[in-house]
């Protein structure tokens, strides 16, 4: 059996934009659905939604057959959580609030079998070796490993330039939902000096040789990023696409009254 291929990883290598979905449903079925809609990659995402790793590992099965890229978020950035979402077969994982490249760097370890890193090996028990049915799994596997840091605090923007420059750190994505709380502006990301910041973040992660990313349901924000250089771009959220799209077929056939659903904001899971 075949190593598997990591497809985001090389695509973000060739210099390749990369369309994503982020999927907070943690739910096998609506993954495998959206694997179908033609997006390049989808997050499952185990910080802000309710995601284990059984519940990562049936999406990660779901989404296989498809051309598409499964990233998987954990709920922090902890090695030992690490080797277990590898271990279930994620090849790509964005970790949140990396805040200095001393933090970026234990992360490109936990990543990596020694000597380079220090995943623990258990190939006999996992799903990305096929439980050692992939031939040369443990040479092999370091390479096809992707790590995303994500800089979302005043802090990370700070060491920014350190955190990109980290060897085995392949690309920086930015959360700007978080990122406007701490600089003072909380759920209002598209301020101007947020949004400065982000777009001067874009800048200094290119700099550095690596890609950037970021999530915006605004097609005109998304498509301004994407002109920065951000080249891994999720364009939307799972549960905001379906509230919006029940929400307004309830109205064609509902009146507005004194029971109508209020208007709901559309703040991002950054």
């Amino acid at each position: 059996m075949e190593m598997p291929t990591n497809r985001f990883l090389r695509a973000l290598r060739a210099g390749q934009t990369q369309i994503g979905l982020w999927v907070g449903l943690a739910d096998a079925n609506a993954a495998e659905l959206l694997a179908g809609c033609g997006f390049d990659w989808l997050l499952l995402d185990g910080e802000h939604a309710p995601n284990d790793p059984r519940s990562v590992l049936s999406q990660l099965r779901a989404l296989a057959p498809y051309p598409v890229s499964p990233i998987v978020r954990p709920v922090q950035g902890d090695v030992a959580l690490i080797k277990q979402y590898l271990d279930l077969g994620a090849q790509t994982l964005l970790i949140p609030m990396v805040d200095t490249a001393e933090q970026a760097a234990l992360m490109v370890r936990a990543m990596l079998y020694p000597p380079q890193g220090l995943r623990g090996l258990g190939a006999a028990l996992a799903r990305a070796s096929r439980w050692n049915q992939v031939e040369g799994y443990l040479d092999q596997a370091n390479q096809q490993m992707c790590l995303l840091v994500q800089a979302e605090t005043v802090q990370a923007m700070a060491n920014l330039a350190a955190i990109a420059a980290v060897p085995g750190v392949d690309g920086v994505f930015f959360g700007p939902a978080d990122l406007s709380a701490s600089m003072g502006h909380r759920g209002r990301p598209g301020h101007p000096e947020v949004q400065r910041a982000l777009l001067d973040g874009i800048a200094t992660v290119r700099a550095a040789g690596k890609a950037a990313g970021i999530l915006s349901a605004d097609p005109a924000q998304a498509q301004s990023y994407l002109d920065a250089g951000a080249s891994f771009v999720a364009v939307g959220v799972d549960t905001s696409l379906l509230v919006k799209a029940a929400t307004a077929l309830a109205g064609q056939f509902k009146p507005a009254g004194p029971n109508a659903a209020p208007a709901r904001s559309s703040h991002s899971p950054y």
